[in-house]
């Protein structure tokens, strides 16, 4: 049971990876859940892309962006993903 899993997990850790290394070109911790975030959002949508771009209009019309200073003050915290479907 075990050997079906490996691989598929082995491949998202994987192109997570090199989705950070490469597009990113590196992650601080204060912005780990927001790449995060990105990252399950395109996984989940890929056979899909026009569902990903209607789900992605959803997101941002209920989405509050944060300001400048509440970014990087630290008031302002990376919304999870426990209520969307990601």
């Amino acid at each position: 049971m075990t050997e079906e899993f490996l691989p598929i997990t082995h491949l998202v850790f994987a192109n997570l990876k090199t989705w950070l290394s490469g597009i990113h070109h590196g992650v601080s911790a204060k912005h780990l859940q927001a790449y995060l975030n990105e990252y399950t959002f395109r996984f989940n949508r890929r056979f899909y892309p026009f569902n990903a771009f209607r789900s992605l209009l959803g997101i941002a019309g209920d989405a509050m962006a944060p300001t400048y200073a509440g970014l990087y003050s630290g008031d302002w915290t990376h919304p999870t993903c426990s209520g969307c479907m990601c």
